[in-house]
C-alpha cells in the first residue's frame, strides 16, 4: 500500500496543546494522509493499559486527509501517556506510525512492527520558587573548597586518614588489593572556607550554593552518612552552619543540602559496624531499634547495600519508624536542617528512592518553607525514567521542582566535539521541553560537571590548543539556555580533572585561569541582565550542521545566541533575515570568532 502519512507532536497543528498538559485539559491528535484510509489511534495510559479508537477524518482537498481526534483528561488523571497509529493495510493487516526511531518526538516514521510511541506528559500544576528558577547554582565539594582556620590548621582530622601535606596536590585513592579504600583522605576544606567566600561566590552572579554531603561520615565525600543529625567535626558545627546559611542570606544567597536517605554508612550511629557510636546499632543486635531500616539476609554481616557496596547498607524508605526520623517526627532530620537555615535539599539517587518517599519529603519541606526547593539526581530524561520496573512520577508535579540536567551536558559536549550535529542538539532539547513540565524545564539544573564527572575543561582537552575557546562555547550555551546553571567549583577557574578522583581537587586559589575566570563572571553577569535568558523561550534556527542558533525571547526583549563550532568554516549571518524581531545585526562567524 503506497501512501503518505505525517503527524509532527511539535507542531500544534498535529498536537495541541504543545508539549507536557495540566491535569483536566484535552488533546487534540491528528495525522494527515494523501489517501483514504482507516486509521486508528493506540493509547497507552500510565499503568500500561490501553484504548483503541478509530480516528475521524475531514476532507481538506482531494489529496489531504486529517484524522483526528480528542484526548479528554479525567481530572485527576496524573501520568505519561503514550500513542501511536495504527493503519489498516489492503490485506486486513496493519502498519504502525510512530515516534521517530530515536524516541526524540516530533515528525515521526513507520513501522511493520510495534513502534517507539509518542508522549504526553500530564502534570499536577505547580509552582516552583521564582529565586531558583531564575537563578544560578554554586556546586561545593566542602574538603576541596577552603580552609578557613586562620592559622590553615585541619580541623578535628580523623583517626587513621591521610591529610595532604600541600594544597595543590593532586588527591589519589589508599586502597587494599580487593580495591577497598582503607584511608580516607583529606585536605582540610571546611565551613569556615565557605563563609569566607562567599562574596567572591557572589561575584559569579550565583543565588544558591549546593553542598556535597555535611553531615558526620567517615570519608571525605560524605555520602556515607554517620549521623544525620551532626555536621561532621572536620566541617565545623551546628553553630557555623548556622552562620553560614545567616551570612548567605544577607548575600540573597540561599544553602541546599545533599540528601543521602537511600543508604547509610556501616560505620554510623544506625548501624554502628565496628563499634564507634555509643548505640546499640543494627549489625549489632535485633533488637536495635535501627534493626528494621535496613534488610538483613543473614544477620549480621549479610545484607542489601547500595550498588553492593558493604559499607554503604541499603535503608528500607518506607518503614514508619525511618520515615518519622527523616521527615515526619518532631525535630526530624528535613526540620532540624530548614530551621537552621537551609533551604532546599538535592536527593541523592533518586532512583532509589520510592515515589512515596519522595512525595513525603516535598510535602514537608513546603510545609516548613513554601519557598524550598527539592532536586532530584536523576541521569535520564526523568519524565520516562524506569527504575526497578516502576514508572517514576518524579516529575508530574506531586515530587521534585528540578532535576539534574545530564541530558542537557550530554548534548553540549557531543556537540562540542563533533560526536552530533546542530539539528540533533535541537531535537535533543526540544525533546526534554517537550516531555517536562514548563516550569520543571525552566528549572532543571543545567550542568557542565559534578562531582560524578569528568571536569568540563578535561573533556574539552582533545580540542588542543582551542580548548578555551570551546569551553566558552560551552558556558555560552549553559548560561543562554532554558534551565537553571550549575557551576561546579573551579570549573570557572579552569580546574581540569578526570574520573573520581581526580574530578574532586581542591580550588586553586590564587592560581586561577584569569581567562576563563574573566569569563565566567562576563557571562553570569549577561545572564542575570537579560529576563529573555532567565525565563525566555526558546526557538532554534537552521544555518548549518556545525552553527548553533538559537532565539531566547520575553515580551519585547529578544536575544540571538550563535555558536560556530567549526574551525575552518566561515559564516556571514544577516539576523534579520533569520527573524524579523531580531533588529538589524549583521554577525560574522569566522573560526568561532563571532564579530558584530
Amino acid at each position: 500500500m503506497n501512501f503518505h502519512i505525517k503527524h509532527d507532536s511539535r507542531d500544534i497543528y498535529y498536537r495541541n496543546p504543545f508539549g507536557a498538559v495540566p491535569k483536566g485539559k484535552k488533546v487534540y491528535i491528528c495525522a494527515v494522509t494523501d489517501r483514504f484510509l482507516e486509521i486508528y489511534l493506540n493509547i497507552i495510559y500510565f499503568d500500561y493499559t490501553e484504548k483503541i479508537v478509530k480516528m475521524s477524518v475531514r476532507i481538506e482537498n482531494y489529496n489531504k486527509y486529517v484524522y483526528y481526534h480528542y484526548i479528554y483528561l479525567d481530572k485527576d488523571y496524573v501520568g505519561l501517556i503514550n500513542y501511536f497509529f495504527r493503519i489498516k493495510t489492503e490485506d486486513g493487516g496493519y502498519v504502525h506510525y510512530g515516534n521517530n526511531s530515536d524516541g526524540l518526538g516530533g515528525q515521526g516514521q513507520i513501522y511493520n512492527s510495534m513502534p517507539i510511541p509518542y508522549q504526553i506528559t500530564v502534570y499536577e500544576p505547580l509552582k516552583v520558587p521564582k529565586w531558583f528558577k531564575q537563578g544560578m547554582i554554586y556546586q561545593i565539594f566542602v574538603d576541596r573548597f577552603k580552609n578557613g582556620n586562620s592559622n590553615g590548621e585541619i580541623t578535628n582530622p580523623k583517626h587513621n586518614s591521610f591529610i595532604y601535606g600541600n594544597w595543590q596536590d593532586e588527591p589519589m585513592y589508599i586502597r587494599d588489593n580487593q580495591g577497598k579504600v582503607i584511608r580516607w583522605d583529606f585536605f582540610g576544606g571546611n565551613l569556615k572556607g565557605v563563609i569566607e567566600k562567599l562574596c567572591y561566590i557572589k561575584s559569579l552572579g550565583i543565588s544558591a550554593i549546593y553542598l556535597n554531603p555535611i553531615f558526620k561520615s567517615i570519608s571525605n565525600h560524605k555520602y556515607d552518612t554517620g549521623d544525620y543529625k551532626s555536621i561532621d567535626s572536620m566541617y565545623g558545627d551546628e553553630k557555623i552552619f548556622k552562620k553560614l546559611c545567616e551570612e548567605a542570606d544577607k548575600l540573597d544567597i540561599k544553602i541546599i543540602l545533599d540528601g543521602v536517605f537511600n543508604h547509610t554508612g556501616d560505620d554510623s550511629v544506625y548501624f554502628n559496624k565496628y563499634g564507634n557510636y555509643d548505640s546499640e546499632g543494627a549489625y549489632q543486635s535485633k533488637d536495635s531499634p535501627y534493626y528494621n531500616w535496613y534488610t538483613f539476609i543473614e544477620h549480621p554481616d549479610k545484607y542489601d547495600s547500595w550498588w553492593g557496596i558493604d559499607s554503604m547498607p541499603s535503608i528500607n524508605e518506607m518503614n514508619p519508624d525511618y520515615v518519622n526520623f527523616i521527615i515526619e517526627g518532631k525535630n526530624s532530620v528535613l526540620e532540624k536542617w530548614m530551621k537552621l537555615g537551609a533551604y532546599g535539599w538535592r536527593l541523592d539517587v533518586a532512583d532509589e528512592l520510592p515515589d512515596d518517599f519522595i512525595e513525603k519529603i516535598r510535602n514537608k519541606i513546603k510545609s516548613i518553607n513554601n519557598e524550598s526547593i527539592l532536586i532530584g539526581e536523576v541521569w535520564e530524561d526523568a519524565s520516562n525514567k524506569i527504575s526497578y520496573s516502576n514508572r517514576r512520577r518524579y516529575v508530574l508535579g506531586r515530587e521534585l521542582d528540578s532535576v539534574t540536567n545530564y541530558p542537557f551536558r550530554n548534548a553540549v559536549i557531543e556537540f562540542l566535539t563533533e560526536d552530533i550535529d546542530s539539528y540533533t542538539f535541537e531535537r535533543k532539547i526540544l525533546s526534554l521541553y517537550e516531555n517536562y513540565p514548563p516550569e520543571i524545564f525552566f528549572s532543571n539544573l543545567n550542568i557542565l560537571g559534578t562531582h560524578d564527572t569528568e571536569r568540563i575543561l578535561t573533556v574539552l582537552d582533545k580540542k588542543g590548543e582551542n580548548k578555551i575557546q570551546f569551553l566558552k562555547m560551552a558556558v555560552t550555551i549553559q548560561m543562554t539556555m532554558p534551565g537553571v546553571p550549575l557551576i561546579y567549583y573551579g570549573d570557572e577557574a579552569g580546574v581540569l580533572g578526570g574520573k573520581d578522583p581526580l574530578n574532586r581537587k581542591t580550588y586553586p586559589w590564587g592560581n586561577e585561569n584569569k581567562v576563563i575566570l574573566d569569563f565566567y563572571r562576563h557571562i553570569t553577569a549577561l545572564r542575570n541582565r537579560y529576563d529573555s535568558l532567565k525565563k525566555g523561550g526558546i526557538e532554534f534556527y537552521h544555518i548549518d550542521k556545525d552553527v548553533l542558533c538559537y532565539k531566547r525571547t520575553i515580551n519585547k526583549e529578544n536575544i540571538l545566541i550563535v555558536i560556530n563550532r567549526s574551525e575552518h568554516k566561515s559564516f556571514h549571518i544577516i539576523a534579520d533575515e533569520i527573524d524579523q524581531e531580531i533588529s538589524a545585526l549583521e554577525i560574522k562567524i569566522l573560526s568561532n570568532q563571532i564579530e558584530l
